[in-house]
């Protein structure tokens, strides 16, 4: 069928009836008499050469090939509605999907958003959050801030900073650890990374003791359990500077341990837009040592 056949105003007439399964709420959504709408609705029908409503009693009822039509067309007009919307300032916005690890996120990255948004509006920036666990083709995304040492196949990594961990708990736990030996009477909580109290107990001399705390796959999860008392929690410090200033969280001893840092990635074979170069360079020149802030 000549889609230049079919006028624009039937196709939205027919979508809000049938949302609304109403003439008249369609009328008002769209702001025209219920009259236009049913006309509208008709004129299509007409072209089409099917029924697209079943008209009831009391209000309509989609037949199969209303149905069939009405998701096409619902998504149809979300996605045209999605790319006008990042029109702004006679420019198309461009989208720039990123990944980030949630701990990234809350520490570090958050407060200095608006930053980017101020310097760069033509970015209609979408923030996904995980636990350090991406797929980056799979998951559609430009760029993905990660923990690790940087070696992801396939990846190109740019260093961010490093992140050193040390053991934080609640307050009142605190005040009973004296020295690095006393976390063997405590409950030590885990991540999925198996070796990091063994590394911090090897700075500090120690072996390390049977580790049998709960398990998380999130830091953040992990350090609000810390929080309510669950046990102690081995975190990057970097990450965890504001819930030490609420005295949410203590750290009672200084040693630090680097197990990894933060990175910038992407996929080598995804082409570089103006958005992922305007965010790669803002990113890396707020991560750069000597930074308010750093």
């Amino acid at each position: 069928m000549d889609l230049s056949q079919i006028p624009l105003n039937a196709l939205r007439a027919f979508e809000a009836a049938a949302r609304h399964l109403s003439l008249t709420r369609a009328g008002l959504e769209l702001r025209v008499t219920q009259a236009a709408v049913s006309h509208q609705v008709k004129a299509l029908e007409a072209i089409l050469g099917v029924p697209l409503f079943r008209r009831l009693p009391r209000g309509l009822a989609l037949t199969e090939e209303g149905e069939a039509l009405l998701p096409v067309l619902t998504d149809a007009f979300r996605r045209i509605a999605g790319t006008l919307d990042r029109f702004e300032g006679g420019r198309l916005r461009e989208v720039l999907t990123l990944g980030a690890v949630g701990t990234a996120v809350t520490g570090w990255l958050l407060p200095r958003l608006p930053d980017f948004g101020a310097a760069h509006p033509f970015v209609d920036l979408r923030l996904l959050t995980n636990n350090n666990r991406v797929d980056l083709a799979g998951e559609g995304l430009d760029y993905a801030i990660r923990f690790g040492d940087g070696a992801w196949q396939g990846t190109e990594a740019l260093p961010l900073f490093d992140a050193p961990f040390s053991a934080f708990c609640a307050p009142a736990l605190a005040a009973r650890l004296q020295q690095p030996a006393d976390l063997a009477r405590e409950t030590l909580l885990r991540s999925f990374r198996t070796d990091e109290w063994v590394r911090w107990f090897a700075a500090a001399g120690l072996p390390c003791p049977p580790i049998r705390g709960f398990l998380f796959d999130s830091s953040l999860t992990m350090a609000e359990a810390a929080v309510q008392g669950a046990g102690v929690a081995l975190l990057p410090a970097r990450m965890f500077e504001h819930e030490l200033r609420r005295e949410r969280l203590a750290r009672p001893f200084a040693l630090e341990v680097t197990l990894g840092g933060y990175w910038l990635t992407r996929l080598r074979s995804r082409p570089e837009t103006a958005a992922m170069r305007a965010f790669r360079g803002w990113l890396l020149d707020a991560a750069a040592p000597g930074r308010p802030g750093e």
